[in-house]
């Protein structure tokens, strides 16, 4: 399956999972407290199946999968019969209809936690908190290649991707952040990243090059694999399994100087001074560089050479049993409430880069990665969009639940209901301000695609 129509796939199936267990919320509790379901729809727009069932409901899958929606007898939209009455939504008391709203995004958090608990009872293979390169912030805090880290800010780390998770959460709050590792003989160490040093405006990636903590299963090192045919690198001599050592005098730790030394260094009609080693031998060869078109204004200069693949299998394990993943997982799901809501707020503040936002684009691809790499991972990719989706739905926006919460919470205090003419001019300013966001997703995920061709 390519990359497009397996990106395709997967956020459908995570969009049509995560959309019915919300609806599945509003529809259940609404059922309970004694509220007339009209429509229950997987989608927008044209349906593609319907079917009504033994309790009156149509139950629809549409053709724009971008969402859903529970319809209910509701006196806003029409008369309600005499004899129905007891089942329109709008009659109920306003604490019910706070159950049924609350209860779309409860659901998503629900399925979270049930995600992360399977998840941790599978097992997630992951990678070994271990450094492989230091640069930027991580170079100054003295970090060093080779070193484990077991603790992130008073955090017990268990895999890389519990560092990864603090780093991200650590660049939102841009404080020192402290670390404990053990050095290759096991000694304890301890070291500060200066996150406060990072850049206001920086987003996600940006804060993680200015970090420059690399871990050990993306090094790549520094061989010749494979070399352009006719290309300079062959010309010149180089042959596959040659380690390079240095471009022009400057050291090579590993293959991502390689490019990067290339580029730098390179000029029209001057060689570059590559020194490598052969079967043990030190050896230097001149190599001319050819230009080969442009990128963000600049030329672009390659020698015509790849890295020898390699793979690093997974090293680590991330398995709890059943009463352990519990715990775990209602931890993880609290855990990305927070974060959740800590990011939101520090954009709207400015202290984050509205950059870290992402629209369809991205969870398209982030699902198809998060699949290729296994059940495990793809529930913990489930369980965090279905934590988005809570905490979006909870935002005080009208439109969403957060929107008709904020309604019946000013009815609590008012003791009546808000104006069906205020609401429809908030549902206006609700439906700018989704539209807004959905456009400014859009953008950040073409702006990425655009930077990664």
């Amino acid at each position: 399956m390519s990359e497009v129509f397996g990106s395709i796939w997967w956020m459908l199936v995570t969009l049509g999972l995560l959309v019915t267990f919300h609806e599945f919320g509003h529809f259940w509790v609404a059922r309970r407290l004694g509220v007339k379901v009209l429509r229950f729809s997987v989608g927008f727009g044209k349906a593609l199946w319907s079917r009504v069932g033994r309790d009156g409901t149509e139950y629809v899958v549409a053709a724009l999968p971008l969402g859903g929606y529970v319809k209910m007898l509701d006196a806003r939209e029409g008369d309600v019969p005499s004899d129905q009455q007891s089942g329109e939504f709008t009659g109920k008391p306003v604490w019910s209809r706070i159950a049924i709203v609350a209860a779309g995004p409860l659901a998503n958090l629900l399925f979270a936690v049930a995600a992360f608990w399977l998840m941790f009872v599978v097992g997630k293979p992951d990678y070994q908190a271990i450094v492989g390169r230091v640069d930027g912030l991580a170079a100054s805090a003295g970090l060093v290649p080779g070193e484990r880290i077991v603790g992130v800010g008073g955090q017990q780390i268990d895999t890389w991707s519990d560092v990864s998770m603090a780093l991200l959460r650590g660049a939102l709050e841009r404080q020192p952040l402290p670390l404990s590792t053990l050095d290759a003989g096991g000694v304890a160490r301890e070291h500060t990243l200066a996150l406060n040093q990072l850049p206001r405006d920086a987003d996600e990636t940006a804060a993680f090059k200015a970090i420059g903590l690399t871990p050990r299963h993306w090094v790549v090192p520094a061989v010749v694999g494979q070399l352009a045919k006719g290309g300079a690198a062959e010309a010149a001599g180089l042959r596959a399994g040659d380690r390079l050592v240095a471009v022009d005098g400057e050291p090579v730790r590993d293959w991502s100087d390689v490019p990067r030394l290339v580029q730098s260094r390179a000029a029209a009609g001057q060689a570059l001074q590559i020194r490598f080693e052969r079967g043990g031998t030190a050896q230097t060869l001149a190599v001319t560089p050819h230009r080969d078109g442009t990128g963000e204004g600049q030329p672009v200069w390659r020698i015509g050479i790849a890295p020898a693949a390699v793979t690093m299998p997974k090293d680590a394990l991330l398995r709890y049993g059943p009463l352990r993943a519990a715990s775990e997982a209602l931890n993880a799901t609290w855990g990305g409430v927070r974060d959740t809501f800590g990011l939101i707020g520090k954009m709207v503040s400015g202290a984050a880069s509205t950059r870290n936002l992402s629209g369809f684009i991205g969870i398209a691809q982030a699902a198809n990665a998060s699949a290729s790499m296994g059940l495990a991972w793809f529930l913990n990719f489930l369980a965090l969009i279905s934590i988005s989706l809570a905490v979006l739905n909870l935002l005080p926006i009208p439109v969403l639940d957060g929107g008709h919460l904020l309604y019946y919470l000013v009815e609590l205090i008012r003791g009546r209901p808000v104006s069906e003419r205020v609401q429809m001019a908030a549902q206006y300013v609700g439906l700018f301000l989704i539209v807004a966001l959905m456009g400014l997703a859009l953008y950040n995920d073409v702006f990425h695609l655009a930077g990664r061709g």
